[in-house]
């Protein structure tokens, strides 16, 4: 038996709060609107895959670690926000000398980043939040039953 009641709210709240705006949230918009789809889908598979870290972090116990250290929670969080800021200067700094069009009408732009990088910047920055780990601590122990044998 699963360690987890509620199942089908844990889904929908999960996808509803999945969909608020965030640092998240920007940096897949931003990546469709520079590669097309492709590069706002590799970015949601990374943020997805993020996210599983902090899923795996809380089931560890490592997310308490975090909301209970506040030099840790700090270093997180600087790391984090350097982070962004390294990734938005260098996309405003980056050129793109032209764009063509591929032969499923997505414009494609020479120099354009990898997907492959797009996917590990989506992934870093979902990880580097500290407010996902936060939140993931908060959020997933009210759907764990507490006589469970299998917690995790």
């Amino acid at each position: 038996m699963l360690g987890i009641h509620d199942l089908w709210l844990f889904i929908a709240s999960g996808l509803l709060l999945n969909v608020t705006p965030g640092p998240d949230t920007a940096y897949i918009v931003g990546r469709s609107a520079q590669l097309g789809w492709r590069g706002g889908a590799a970015a949601v598979i990374g943020i997805c895959c993020g996210c599983l870290v902090h899923v795996f972090a809380c089931a560890a116990g490592l997310s308490a670690l975090l909301a209970t250290s506040s030099a840790a929670f700090t270093l997180v969080k600087w790391v984090g926000a350097a982070y962004l800021c390294f990734i938005g200067i260098r996309t405003l700094l980056s050129r793109s000398t032209s764009t063509h069009v591929s032969n499923d009408q997505t414009p494609i732009r020479e120099g354009a980043t990898p997907l492959g990088q797009v996917f590990w910047q989506g992934v870093l920055t979902n990880v580097l939040n500290p407010k996902v780990a936060l939140f993931f601590l908060a959020f997933l122990p009210q759907f764990v039953a507490a006589d469970s044998p299998n917690k995790a």
